[in-house]
Formats: structure tokens, C-alpha cells, sequence
């Protein structure tokens, strides 16, 4: 199966971050970078989500270059480039997802050591096991709190002099999540147990906490997210979903794309089921961690109460 998004990235996929006030969204197009400046943290985000929450955290006192940052591109099968070694051997502070899923951050910093450099890596900060399957973590709620937590502290070892700064940034961070996490409260209780067909476990945790039933078989989710052949008993088991309107809503991962789930997408479509567009990579520019994540919670919400399909944000 030829599959569309999973091209190497390379120095065009490290992109800067404006490091402005709490809630702005990431400011620099593709292929910029963030100017360093004297007695400025310099960090990286491994992806740009993080990336964008290390920016609010640290305001003007950080400069954040994000690594993986096109959404045309999956993140699962990114290489390093020499750029991204260079960005990350002089950074400060990098954050990490973990579980797999960003590997090259593991081995590039293995390969430029740095015993000052402070790295938050998300999958040991939650306590995640190596075998946790779905690895997408920004979309658990509790997830972004503990990462902003993290960076405020490392932050404020490497700058104590901002320390206050930083842990009221935190608060502010924390509370800037209230509506997404009202929303998801609010489709709990008006919509809870909806079923819902996937294709990737992208989106997983988002669904879980607003209550969904994903029926997807999770051997189906994790072939398709590792370019794997899913089995044939599991493709007959999402085509029969559409066709026999057992499930209210399709979220389908636009990132990575091939024949098969444009395949599902096709059906879904022609069986009057609403799709879902959602990303590994935070949309930019217009977008920050909260926006993003409260746009897709619409777009469910539209989905499952007025049947109203949004491919793409």
C-alpha cells in the first residue's frame, strides 16, 4: 500500500516558536528559527506541541525551536537530520514524547552528550511502561498539566532568578485548559458511550475522556499506525461498522493516508457517516496546545449532535 505522509524530514521540519505571552499561538512558519538571546534558555520541543507549551511556560525567558512540525509527515518514521542533531546538542532543555514514538531525540542526544542539558521526557514522567500501546499522550488530558510542571521546574533550575515567572505561568496554563476540559465534561454527559470507528489510536485518549466507545479493534489501530497489513478479519470488521451504522462518527488520522483508509474514509462517506479530521502535529499557524485541542472536540461534538463532517481544521 502506498502511503501518503511518510516522507524523511528534514531541516524544513524545524521550526521556531515565538516565545510570547500565555495563549498565543506558534508564530514562525516552516523552515524559520527563533533568534537566541543573551541569558536565554534554548529549547526544544521534539515536537511542536510541546514545543509550543515550553513557549508559554517560558515566555520571553526561552527560545524554543520545535522539530517536527509538518503535518504532511509522519512523526513514527522521522530521521534526524544534522540540523536537528545541531539544534539539540546546544540546547538547555528538550522535551520528549517517549514510547517510540520520537526514538532519534533518544538516540541524537546519546550522541551529543550534554550533562547540563535538562530533558523532560513524557512517557517516564507520566510512568508509562515501554508496552503502553498508544503513544500519542498530548491528547490526555492529564498529560500537558504535568509536561508544563516539568519545564517550569527545569526552567527555573536553569533560571532561578524567573522562577516566580514560571510557576505562575504554570497557573495560568493550567487554568487556559478550563474550556477544553468543560467541553469534553459537557460531550460526556450528552453523549457518552457514542460509539466511534477509527483509524489510528490518534485521537484515543481525547475520545476516552469525552466518554466515546472506540470499536475499532486496537490490533487494526496499531497496524495502520505502524504501516503494518492489518488482518483481513479486522478490515471486514471497520467496513461492516459503516455499512451496518453501528458506529456515529469516523476519526480519521489526515496525517498518514493510503489506500485502505481512504478506503474506510470512502465508505464512512458514502454511508452518511460524519468524519473527523485529526493530527499528530499541531496545526500552525493559528493554532496553539489548547485551541487545537478544543477544535477537534468541536468538530466531534458537531459531528455526533448535527451529523456535520470537518476533514480538516
Amino acid at each position: 500500500m502506498e502511503r501518503t505522509g511518510r516522507s524523511k524530514a528534514g531541516l524544513a521540519a524545524i521550526t521556531a516558536l515565538c516565545a510570547g505571552t500565555l495563549g498565543l499561538a506558534a508564530c514562525a512558519g516552516t523552515g524559520s528559527r527563533a533568534t537566541a538571546k543573551t541569558g536565554v534558555v534554548k529549547a526544544v520541543g521534539a515536537e511542536n506541541e510541546y514545543a509550543n507549551v515550553i513557549a508559554q511556560i517560558g515566555g520571553p525567558y526561552v527560545s524554543v525551536a520545535a522539530v517536527e512540525s509538518n503535518p504532511n509527515t509522519d512523526p513514527h518514521t522521522f530521521e534526524a537530520s544534522t540540523a536537528v542533531a545541531k539544534e539539540i546538542a546546544g540546547a538547555d532543555l528538550v522535551v520528549r514524547n517517549g514510547l517510540g514514538y520520537d526514538a532519534w531525540a533518544q538516540k541524537t542526544m546519546a550522541a551529543t552528550p550534554n550533562q547540563k542539558r535538562k530533558v523532560v521526557d513524557v512517557q517516564d514522567l507520566l510512568g508509562l511502561p515501554d508496552s503502553t500501546p498508544n503513544p500519542h499522550l498530548w491528547y490526555d488530558p492529564a498529560t500537558m498539566p504535568a509536561v508544563a510542571k516539568a519545564v517550569a521546574a527545569d526552567l527555573s533550575d536553569i533560571e532561578p532568578a524567573h522562577r516566580g515567572y514560571f510557576e505562575a505561568q504554570v497557573s495560568a496554563f493550567d487554568t487556559s485548559l478550563d474550556p477544553w476540559l468543560e467541553a469534553l465534561a459537557s460531550f460526556k454527559a450528552r453523549f457518552g458511550g457514542t460509539p466511534v470507528a477509527v483509524t489510528e489510536p490518534v485521537g484515543d485518549y481525547m475520545l476516552q475522556a469525552a466518554g466515546c466507545d472506540i470499536v475499532t479493534p486496537l490490533s487494526l489501530q496499531t497496524s495502520i499506525m505502524n504501516g503494518t497489513d492489518p488482518s483481513p478479519e479486522d478490515v471486514t470488521i471497520e467496513d461492516d461498522l459503516f455499512k451496518d451504522h453501528r458506529v456515529k462518527v469516523f476519526v480519521y488520522n489526515q496525517q498518514v493516508t493510503d489506500s485502505l483508509t481512504a478506503s474506510f474514509e470512502s465508505l464512512a462517506k458514502n454511508e452518511g457517516i460524519p468524519i473527523v479530521g485529526v493530527y499528530e502535529t499541531m496545526p500552525t499557524p493559528g493554532y496553539d496546545y489548547q485551541s487545537w485541542m478544543l477544535a477537534e472536540l468541536n468538530a466531534l461534538t458537531r459531528a455526533v449532535a448535527v451529523h456535520e463532517s470537518t476533514a480538516r481544521l
